[in-house]
């Protein structure tokens, strides 16, 4: 640790914070504002390709081409969870443990190991405000 006092660290790092959260905050502002005039465009082009029976548009400045994107989901996991056990289909989730679910059975169930478990753990700061 340098010359200076824990308690100018703690200053200086708070008024960094406060500086980046503003710097982000503005930049989530103009952000937002150029993603509606974009979503804007976007809706103009796919119009244009509709009214136009087009996949792709091409001009001098570029390339516009419409996709059809789809997503899944359900309304009803107790039913889904059934269908995905009765037809073995587990490809239907994706892989990734649910990090409160893991903490939960790990404290009630402190002497079972979990199969290929892996943890990470490390110390963090936390600085706030006084």
């Amino acid at each position: 640790m340098t010359d200076m006092s824990t308690d100018k660290l703690i200053r200086i790092f708070v008024k960094i914070r406060d500086a980046k959260a503003a710097l982000a905050d503005k930049f989530k502002e103009e952000d937002a504002q150029l993603t509606e005039q974009m979503d804007v465009i976007k809706a103009a082009l796919l119009d244009y390709c509709k009214e136009n029976e087009l996949e792709s548009v091409r001009t001098a400045s570029g390339m516009a081409y419409r996709t059809l994107r789809t997503r899944y989901w359900t309304s009803d996991w107790a039913a889904m969870h059934a269908f995905i056990v009765e037809n073995n289909a587990p490809e239907f989730l994706e892989k990734r443990l649910n990090q409160g679910a893991v903490k939960e059975y790990l404290e009630e169930h402190p002497d079972t190991p979990l199969p290929g478990l892996n943890a990470d753990s490390e110390y963090t700061i936390t600085v706030r405000k006084a």
